[in-house]
């Protein structure tokens, strides 16, 4: 309701300039072409309300509304209906008659699409069978010089005007469009890539490397006895531990790394333009900060690194080669202990840091 309620209110604010804009100088036009006509002088009252009081008052019927949107598409209609009745009024004097529909025409699809045009249209034509109720069925074909010049603004500056709030909108759109895109490859939890997103990257880092002939390498990383943690001090301080080594992450790694969570507890690293050594070097920092974490609600938590990495071989025949061998390298790790780092080379899979 509330999330409604909001972009009712958006709606409302996006149609008040130009509807201020559009009433303001469409008045003109139409005072252009009822001065050389015998109207009552309600006309010009009703004429001075519309085109300077109305704008303000839509506002605030939508902004009080339950139900903004609805409220402000009433408007819309309320706006044609009077758009009707001032072109029937003024004989439907080509040039300012022809202005004034079209604008509105135009704000209507703009707003509403096709349904809220042809909504639109039905209320012009009321109002123009409530002026002809009223004054009787009447049409000139004469334009003086004076209705020319006073169309001129609404020709120019309402379309303006229009383009504007179009423009922001989509500026809008780009940037929630860029933040969805932003979160579909997220991991909600700790910010870090998700698993399809780090895949991505692999296979093109992958290819880069062969293309180039670039180190690089990739480490995937595992909390020791993550299921006990949760079992025994409960999901919240699981999580804690989870973006602890998020923030870990971000704190060891370069700009350019990149870091994502590939499963429940267990995380990857891409390490572009890096030898295995100083992989290793960064891993085995890494190990030593976490292992120092204590929780501050829970003192005797002591927590874990197990880390298999993999540098980048020619050899590889795709991305899943690669990463199986950092997977081994992780497996090896787990085999002989924990709580230290294993790799690939030539040899096989080999501990490269471990804790006495």
């Amino acid at each position: 309701m509330e999330n409604q309620r909001g972009k009712g209110l958006s709606f409302a604010r996006r149609i008040y300039w130009p509807r201020i804009i559009g009433l303001g100088i469409g008045g003109i036009s139409v005072l252009a072409a009822l001065a050389t006509l015998a109207l009552p002088d309600w006309i010009w009252g009703l004429l001075l309300f519309n085109g300077l009081i109305w704008p303000h008052l839509a506002y605030q019927l939508s902004a009080r509304s339950a139900f903004p949107y609805r409220a402000e598409r009433r408007n819309l209609l309320y706006d044609s209906l009077l758009g009707g009745f001032w072109a029937a009024t003024m004989q439907f004097n080509p040039l300012p008659a022809v202005t004034i529909l079209s604008m509105m025409a135009m704000n209507n699809v703009a707003a509403g699409g096709l349904r809220l045009f042809i909504r639109g249209t039905l209320a012009q034509c009321t109002g123009g069978l409530l002026s002809w109720a009223l004054f009787g069925p009447h049409f000139t074909t004469l334009i003086n010089p004076l209705q020319i010049y006073a169309c001129l603004p609404m020709l120019t500056l309402y379309p303006l005007a229009v383009g504007m709030v179009c423009y922001r909108l989509a500026i809008k759109l780009s940037e929630h469009k860029r933040a969805l895109s932003a979160l579909s490859r997220t991991d909600s939890l700790t910010g870090l890539l998700n698993h399809g997103s780090w895949k991505d990257l692999l296979h093109i880092k992958f290819h880069k490397c062969r293309q180039q002939q670039m180190h690089a390498c990739i480490a995937l990383i595992d909390i020791d006895h993550f299921k006990a943690i949760n079992d025994t001090y409960g999901h919240i301080i699981g999580d804690t531990v989870l973006r602890h080594l998020s923030n870990e992450l971000r704190r060891n790694l370069r700009h350019d790394d990149l870091a994502g969570r590939y499963g429940g507890d267990e995380f990857c690293v891409i390490l572009p333009r890096m030898s295995q050594q100083q992989a290793l070097d960064i891993m085995e920092r890494l190990r030593r900060v976490f292992s120092q974490y204590r929780h501050p609600q829970v003192s005797e938590l002591n927590v874990s690194l197990s880390i298999g990495l993999a540098a980048f071989d020619a050899g590889f025949e795709d991305p899943a080669t690669w990463l199986n061998a950092a997977d081994q390298a992780l497996y090896q790790a787990k085999k002989n202990g924990r709580n230290r780092i294993a790799s690939n080379d030539a040899n096989g899979y080999v501990p490269r840091s471990q804790l006495a």
